[in-house]
């Protein structure tokens, strides 16, 4: 399975985000990309209202988005906002591709570091998989990262990939935590991981806020925890190739999930 992790800086501008979503998808479709992975908040930035452009998943933008994987005959992850009940946003992830629409809401919502983002995005309750061809994909967004069951339950329910797009923020020490915790994540579940990051925008002249941007280094990593490819802190696209055998040899020869067992505390 060829893959394509897209890094780029979203901005507030809904249109000229989607326009930049399109040019790069038919780049990386030209390459023979079949799945094309952009990074959370890919559809507008954090740092500005998440409730007045947020749009249910057959609204203008994922219509949008279905009708270009049509046309390139791709699957396309990306990262938008979906209308709560509760006047906040679910932060989800689009997948558009030839079954039409669906998308899973982030879980695990980034209450860190001075940011609060249940203040405005509700959480979502249920584990996404979707299939491509012989490979069955786990979702997951940024702060989910850290939570390794998230990634052990969908690699238990057969999920060879696990794909994490994020708007990182940057700090102290915060590149070395995205590539210890992708690197983890893959070792726990002994399944590939498909890490695409926004850009740092430091790179572009842009000085960042308080909201969470990007600290680049989007990266594929194997069953074993070796990082396979990456990319710097600039906008670029990555092509890989993943071949899925070597999930069920690595799960074969290091049967962590056959061998994990329910702690009980003995009172």
């Amino acid at each position: 399975m060829r893959v394509a992790l897209v890094q780029l800086t979203s901005g507030h501008d809904v249109e000229a985000n989607l326009a930049r979503i399109a040019a790069t998808a038919r780049s990386a479709a030209a390459q023979g990309a079949e799945l094309l992975v952009y990074p959370e908040a890919a559809m507008f930035a954090f740092g500005a209202s998440l409730a007045e452009i947020a749009e249910p998943i057959d609204g203008p933008f994922a219509t949008a988005v279905l009708g270009l994987a049509g046309e390139l005959g791709v699957t396309i992850i990306v990262g938008m906002f979906t209308p709560a009940d509760d006047g906040r946003v679910f932060n989800t992830l689009l997948v558009a591709g030839p079954d039409g629409t669906s998308g899973y809401d982030k879980i695990h919502l980034f209450d860190a570091l001075g940011f609060q983002e249940s203040r405005t995005v509700a959480a979502g309750e249920h584990l996404r998989r979707i299939t491509l061809g012989d490979a069955t994909i786990g979702l997951a967004t940024c702060y989910d990262v850290r939570f390794p069951s998230l990634f052990v339950e969908n690699a238990a329910a057969g999920a060879q990939v696990a794909v994490v797009s994020a708007s990182w923020g940057a700090g102290p020490g915060k590149v070395e935590q995205w590539e210890l915790l992708v690197r983890a994540r893959a070792s726990d579940s002994t399944g590939f991981v498909i890490a695409c990051d926004q850009a740092d925008p430091a790179g572009q002249g842009v000085v960042a806020g308080s909201a969470p941007t990007g600290v680049g280094h989007s990266m594929v990593v194997s069953p074993y925890g070796e990082v396979l490819a990456r990319l710097g802190t600039d906008e670029d696209t990555l092509v890989v190739d993943l071949d899925l055998a070597t999930v069920a040899a690595a799960r074969e020869a290091i049967p962590v999930l056959r061998n994990r067992r329910v702690l009980r505390v003995r009172r």
